[in-house]
């Protein structure tokens, strides 16, 4: 009991003791004597609040990433596929633009030689019991496709359908070594026939039966033409003579040619479904320019 007095007689004076401090304090002004003690007791707890808030912050920003951790994953989830779909749409966007490119060239081709036909796109590459070098197109018998009939592009000679069904057809490329096609040289009346040779469709063989004829580097060769347009009808460009072969003695002249077509990368393609009224003899040809 007499130690529960004195605690409340101390207390009593302390705060007595404080209150005449502040007092004083606070009507001195910046002469208080107490500035001093001020000063230090502002720098002590001040010290104080910056360490406990540097050790409280990170815990803090720790705390707060667990807690928004879920929605951050979403969103960043969200973006990726965000990205993903504008990435989808412009490759569509870029494989439309190139493919009604392909399909200008192609009209602009048929046009140009008389050719009617049926476009279509390379769906598969095939391999066919005989034949090496085949692909699958998405049209067939339901778009007037048969089989025999001449496959171009817009920059040359593709193959001949080989066969057809309602709504596909297989296609023999002019590279595969069991083709063959008749072939003129540009600007005359020499005649040959070109096979292909593989190596990828990189170049196709011309054997002119002529072997008294000229035949030198970047010459032109153009289909010939088959009775009734089929397999191949005439005129369509085939490709530019790269490399002759010396043949003495022999009865025809050998040269190695390089397609116009691109026959390992083919997209667009057109069937000829009804041969020109005339041959267009080079009229199809690319300028001189374009030769490759």
């Amino acid at each position: 009991m007499r130690d529960s007095r004195r605690a409340r007689l101390i207390l009593g004076v302390l705060l007595a003791a404080a209150l005449v401090i502040l007092t004083v304090d606070h009507r001195t002004g910046e002469s208080s004597p107490l500035r001093p003690l001020r000063a230090a007791g502002a720098y002590l707890f001040g010290t104080a609040e910056q360490f406990g808030s540097g050790v409280v912050r990170p815990v803090g920003g720790f705390v707060h990433a667990i807690l928004t951790a879920p929605a951050a994953k979403q969103r960043i989830q969200a973006l990726k596929e965000e990205n993903a779909e504008l990435r989808a749409g412009l490759l569509a966007g870029k494989l439309d633009a190139d493919r009604a490119k392909q399909l200008k060239q192609l009209l602009g081709l048929a046009g140009t030689g008389g050719y009617k036909v049926v476009t279509g796109n390379v769906i598969a590459r095939r391999g066919q019991p005989g034949f090496e070098d085949a692909v699958q197109i998405d049209v067939g018998t339901n778009d007037g496709v048969r089989s025999e009939m001449t496959v171009l592009n817009g920059d040359g000679l593709v193959g001949r359908v080989l066969h057809a069904s309602s709504r596909t057809s297989t296609v023999v490329l002019l590279s595969d070594p069991a083709s063959a096609a008749g072939a003129r040289l540009e600007g005359g009346k020499e005649i040959g026939v070109v096979h292909g040779v593989g190596e990828h469709g990189r170049l196709v063989q011309f054997r002119l039966l002529d072997s008294t004829a000229s035949l030198s580097r970047g010459g032109r060769i153009v289909s010939f033409g088959s009775q009734h347009g089929r397999p191949y009808v005439p005129g369509v460009p085939i490709g530019v003579i790269e490399r002759v072969e010396s043949t003495p003695g022999e009865l025809t002249r050998i040269a190695y040619a390089r397609p116009y077509a691109d026959l390992t990368a083919l997209d667009a393609v057109g069937v000829v479904v009804e041969a020109p009224k005339r041959d267009p003899r080079d009229a199809v040809l690319p300028a001189k320019e374009r030769a490759r």
